[in-house]
């Protein structure tokens, strides 16, 4: 009998080489108290993520038990994204955390999902590998910039509900009990439920900040260590998740690192999900594609997203791209989890490939994320506290290790026992009206030092708003030290 007949797989944190299995015989799925923001019930940052309770969710008792994957993917824990909630600050608080646009797509793209409506076929399902419409304007789009010729429309382009869920599928299809994943930190929380929902175990590999020129207060980006990356690597390895740019850094891996991360793919045979949902906000360069790399394309799936091109992320519509051998189990994957994504915004997303150059879309939206950064990077200018110049994506990391606030500063009990960067982001929302997402939920425990001096802000907004946020932010001044 194999190990993984015999353990079931839980709550691994393989930060360095400590790996923890745990009996299948002793998990019985334990009931969690689910943490409350308005009832002020808190959970620290690491080890009661996966403590026991008698009470079910929310204090609800139940004979039956929820899985156990719940708790070891930090599922039932009150999450960033619920501490930060626009519910839980200030009614005039400017949102510049989650990556939520405050502008509309264009027009001309969600005139295709208007007509989708208008009609009745545009209201049923649609095909499960996506529409034939958008696929094709898929295809367009990539060009031959994946190998050389132009994607298949039918066995290598699968359109999905959102990146999210195509990633989902991803892991679904390829992850066995006891794989492990290697993810970057700080790493796109839901990677970390895909790969522990489907018995594998996330290894993390950090990435680092760099300290930049002496005197100036925009930093480079952060780096990988590829030796680190190397010695992450053992006979269990089954993938490397990549998110170029990446959420939430702004940082765009280097042809260096990514010839780095396809090295060590083909020498060990690792399959690579590449995250490139940002790719149409480069800053500087060209993108470039991991799978165009020498040797990759067979063994990368790439994640796509229209919700991202078109600031329409309630769109729900993403795509994976790939080799016929490694789409066709994330096709048999995803067509369970979702059957087929929604019809009318598939439409939209259509209309909207089909258009965008023609437009010049993707030029002139990049001219104004980078308006848009360059005011934000103006206020912590003057506000005199360090960032990351963002390489692609719409997010800047600020460093707030100088911030100090009163040590009586009365902190709700769902931030009390939390990292810094939660203090440090609840005190600025309630004290100057900006809100921010701390990044310390981004990583493993052991890790999660590395980002506790640093909040990620949003630059997905219009001008004015921007604006008014920087102008708040100098409120900030006489808490630095």
């Amino acid at each position: 009998m194999v190990v993984r007949d015999i353990f079931r797989l839980a709550s691994v944190r393989r930060c360095g080489k400590q790996v923890v299995v745990v009996p299948r015989r002793t998990i019985s799925g334990p009931a969690v108290t689910l943490p409350d923001v308005k009832a002020g019930k808190g959970t620290q940052n690491g080890s009661d993520a996966n403590s026991t309770s008698s009470n079910g969710p929310r204090g609800l008792v139940s004979p039956i038990k929820y899985a156990s994957r719940l708790v070891e993917g930090r599922a039932l824990r009150e999450d960033v994204w619920s501490v930060f909630t626009a519910v839980n600050l200030p009614p005039s608080c400017i949102h510049l955390g989650q990556g939520d646009m405050n502008f509309a797509p264009p027009d001309w793209a969600r005139e295709g999902a208007e007509e989708a409506l208008r009609s009745t076929k545009g209201n049923h399902y649609a095909h499960q590998k996506g529409l034939p419409r958008l696929r094709k304007a898929i295809q367009q789009y990539c060009g031959n910039r994946f190998h050389g010729r132009e994607l298949d429309t039918e066995s290598e382009i699968l359109v999905t509900n959102g990146a999210n869920e195509g990633e989902y599928a991803t892991f679904t299809a390829f992850i066995e009990p006891g794989d492990e994943v290697i993810i970057f930190e700080p790493f796109y929380d839901a990677y970390l439920q895909g790969i522990i929902f489907n018995g594998g175990i996330p290894v993390y590999v950090p990435l680092h900040p760099s300290p930049g020129e002496s005197g100036k207060l925009c930093k480079p980006a952060w780096t990988l260590d590829l030796d680190e990356l190397r010695r992450s690597v053992t006979p269990r390895t089954k993938m490397i998740v990549l998110n170029t740019p990446h959420n939430p850094l702004g940082k765009v891996f280097t042809r260096t690192e990514l010839e780095g991360i396809a090295e060590l793919a083909d020498k060990h045979n690792l399959l690579i999900m590449s995250d490139e949902v940002y790719e149409h906000l480069v800053y500087n360069g060209d993108h470039v594609r991991f799978a165009s790399l020498p040797g990759m394309w067979e063994r990368t799936i790439t994640a796509g997203s229209a919700g991202k091109m078109f600031a329409g992320t309630g769109w729900r519509v993403g795509w994976v791209i790939g080799p016929p051998e490694l789409i066709l189990p994330v096709y048999a994957t995803s067509m369970r989890i979702v059957l087929c994504a929604n019809t009318p915004m598939q439409h939209a997303a259509a209309a909207g490939l089909e258009q965008a150059d023609a437009r010049g879309f993707f030029a002139k939206q990049r001219e104004e994320y980078m308006e848009r950064m360059a005011i934000l990077s103006d206020a912590f200018e003057r506000l005199g506290i360090s960032y990351t110049r963002p390489e692609g994506g719409y997010f800047i990391m600020a460093d707030i290790g100088n911030l100090r606030w009163p040590s009586d500063y009365p902190f709700p009990p769902n931030v009390q026992n939390r990292r810094r960067d939660f203090y440090a982001s609840w005190f600025i929302a309630m004290e100057v009206g900006v809100s921010s997402i701390p990044v310390t939920d981004f990583y493993c425990d052991t890790s999660a030092s590395i980002g506790e001096n640093y909040l990620r802000f949003s630059f997905a907004k219009d001008l004015d708003t921007l604006r008014a946020a920087g102008e708040r932010l100098q409120g900030l001044k006489k808490y630095l030290q």
